[in-house]
């Protein structure tokens, strides 16, 4: 029995939050010990014990608020900074102007960075700017507008800190967002060997026996095996190419490698990227060959639409002209600025003139359903054929004026 593939999701911010919640602790502690140590200096100590006190309340009570990303809200992060820029301005009620401005330290101390931290961790170094930048407002206040060196010291000390630590949160993030999504894709693409080894154990090769079976049989047999051809034929370019939907194709994004999904679009929707090649990839048959990109080829999804529909009545005309016994291959290139898809055969070829002709009689197949739907959509339709070497149409779609 095959193993099942689990991806695990490592957190690289898991121990971010607990080295914050210890931070947190200990600094509380250390602000209420310095007060303890210096308390007979206050000249209103009742005011530093009262903020302290609560201070001690609130830390305790909030530990499991900094546990993870998801308790550590948004609407607790303003409440703890503003908790941290109160005790900042009671400094003065509590503490003399001669220490302030000497240098002594604030009632919350370094519990403050603790609270400008969690910004940094929860939303990068913009918060963190946002967070530090209050602190630094408040710290200059209190020092009436002067603030001397030591604090300014410190204030730059928060600002830096907090803004490189949020910038290491974010690269952080990104490195373990490729990683999860790397995982992924090669859980996927194992999973997807594994069928395929299956199929071609199995469903393949009854279908390539029943094809060979039939020929050798004639009559009704003979039908029944060319179906089977055709369907081992479509089973194997879904196998090998990996056509699912959605596609996914990997990029580098500025958060990390995403996967991009295409979706197939559902009836009326006409919004968002289409990716062509599972429009055309029903088309390979047993006489129709399908060559592809191995990334997606994204399209808008009317443009999709419309240059598939154009690819259909190619084939049309194939089957029309060419006779059933006829091979046809697509060629699907993507060069960025535009997608080219060619459908080439090996029918008798046009004669020369047949399609003005045609188009004289009215038989408007290669004027309207080919190049009217490119010229609609800013491309061209290209058609060579030679008489007994058979016709080869070149679409061409340009990627910037598609709708």
């Amino acid at each position: 029995m095959a193993k099942r593939e689990r991806v695990v999701r490592m957190s690289v911010e898991q121990p971010l939050w607990r080295a914050l919640t210890v931070y947190r602790l200990l600094t509380m502690v250390y602000a209420v010990l310095l007060f303890a140590s210096a308390y007979k200096r206050y000249p209103h100590p009742w005011v530093a014990a009262g903020y302290l006190a609560f201070l001690a309340v609130w830390t305790l009570a909030t530990t499991s608020k900094v546990a993870n990303a998801a308790s550590c809200t948004k609407g607790f992060l303003v409440a703890d900074l503003t908790v941290a820029i109160v005790g900042i301005g009671l400094t003065p009620l509590a503490d003399t102007h001669d220490r302030i401005t000497g240098g002594g330290p604030t009632l919350p101390t370094i519990w403050t960075g603790g609270a400008v931290l969690g910004f940094a961790i929860k939303g990068g170094w913009r918060w963190a700017c946002f967070a530090s930048t209050f602190v630094a407002a408040a710290t200059i206040l209190i020092h009436s507008g002067q603030p001397t060196r030591d604090a300014l010291h410190n204030v730059l000390l928060v600002w830096v800190s907090s803004v490189a630590i949020g910038y290491v949160v974010e690269v952080a993030r990104a490195s373990e967002n490729t990683l999860a999504r790397a995982l992924e894709i090669e859980a996927a693409t194992r999973e997807r060997e594994r069928l395929a080894r299956d199929i071609h154990d199995g469903v393949l090769q009854v279908l390539a026996m029943v094809q060979r079976r039939g020929t050798e049989l004639g009559g009704e047999a003979e039908e029944l095996g060319r179906m089977a051809g055709e369907q081992e034929v479509a089973l194997r370019t879904l196998v090998s190419s990996g056509l699912v939907h959605p596609s996914r194709v990997s990029s580098d994004q500025s958060r990390g490698a995403l996967v991009d999904t295409y979706e197939v679009d559902e009836p009326g929707a006409d919004d968002g990227e289409l990716d062509l090649r599972t429009l055309l990839a029903p088309h390979a048959g047993s006489r129709v060959s399908f060559a592809e990109p191995g990334t997606p080829v994204p399209l808008p999804v009317p443009a999709a639409k419309e240059l598939a529909a154009a690819v259909g009545a190619a084939l049309d005309n194939v089957r029309k002209h060419a006779g059933e016994g006829a091979r046809a291959w697509i060629l699907v290139e993507d060069w960025g600025d535009e997608v080219i898809v060619t459908v080439r055969d090996d029918g008798p070829g046009i004669p020369a003139g047949r399609l003005d002709q045609a188009e004289g009689e009215g038989r408007m197949g290669v004027a309207l359903s080919i190049r009217g739907r490119l010229r609609d959509l800013g491309g061209s339709a290209d058609l060579v054929s030679v008489p007994g070497q058979g016709t080869e149409v070149e679409l061409k779609v340009p990627r910037g004026r598609t709708q």
